[in-house]
């Protein structure tokens, strides 16, 4: 069972436990449970000082990146990882989908709960609107530090098309824009030496590029001609449609090179602790 399910399930006893009519069985229960929460956590707070006095790492990491694990660390108090190191890990997991659309993004700091960012660059020219490339920031920062209360971009007038500052509270995206569907692509070793490639990823066809050290992620068609970008020829990081010929920068959010006016679709892309990509599909672009 997942992580979260297995949260969900104890949040649902835990409710039945408020509902019942006993107020003497529903104390005994509640201690119960709180006797049992205290237990827990000294014996893994024991557990992580062991671990700490004999450990270079690479244990503190693994058991960061366990789901279950994590959360449960995290309900005590007791993460290896500190929560700015998450951060940071964070916001380099989803730096190829913002360098994508020309931006870049700078942690200023994690306190109180409170993690405050600086946008970086310009997206002027890119198709992806601002609210989706925060919904990539959210996802990855509170996926790696669910502890974060707060996800705060610094304020200041931004330059034309520049994702201007802005502030994500963990009840998540404003009711009005349509939330995306975040699917495990899974690992990609195809691409390991670079190039492209074709994957269907939750029913839905998806371009993967690798111009350098970095994944790309963009929908296949091409906007000059409707072709599939599958067949396409990648170089460096131009991109050339097999069908029209014409060229896109993938570092660039697509941009064509022969008409400015055409562009890929980039698609959000994040690549999570153990190496797997997530994009967000029906992501608002």
């Amino acid at each position: 069972m997942a992580a979260t399910e297995q949260v969900a399930r104890i949040e649902g006893l835990l409710e039945e436990i408020d509902g019942i009519p006993d107020p003497a069985a529903q104390a005994t229960a509640t201690a119960v449970v709180q006797a049992l929460l205290e237990l827990y956590g000294e014996g893994l707070g024991r557990i992580v000082d062991i671990v700490a006095v004999h450990d270079d790492g690479t244990l503190a990491a693994a058991m960061g990146d366990d789901e279950l694990v994590a959360h449960l660390l995290l309900l005590h108090g007791l993460h290896p990882v500190p929560v700015e190191e998450r951060v940071r890990g964070a916001l380099d997991s989803v730096l190829p989908y913002l360098e994508s659309h020309g931006g870049s993004v700078q942690l200023l700091g994690v306190e109180g709960g409170v993690a405050r960012l600086r946008m970086e660059g310009s997206c002027s020219g890119c198709p992806s609107s601002a609210m989706t490339l925060k919904l990539a920031i959210e996802d990855a920062i509170l996926q790696a530090a669910p502890d974060v209360e707060q996800v705060r971009a610094e304020e200041g007038p931004p330059r034309d098309g520049e994702l201007a500052g802005f502030e994500v509270l963990r009840a998540g995206p404003a009711p009005s824009v349509a939330p995306a569907t975040w699917a495990t692509a899974g690992g990609m070793p195809q691409l390991a030496g670079g190039g492209l490639l074709l994957k269907e990823v939750s029913g839905e066809t998806v371009l993967f590029l690798r111009p350098s050290e970095r994944i790309y992620a963009y929908r296949p068609e091409c906007p000059g001609c409707g072709a599939s970008l599958g067949a396409g020829i990648l170089r460096a990081s131009e991109l050339a449609c097999a069908e029209c010929g014409r060229h896109f920068d993938v570092l660039r959010a697509g941009r064509c090179l022969d008409a400015p006016a055409l562009h890929l679709e980039p698609v959000p892309l994040l690549v999570d602790g153990s190496g797997l990509i997530k994009i967000a599909l029906g992501a608002a672009a």
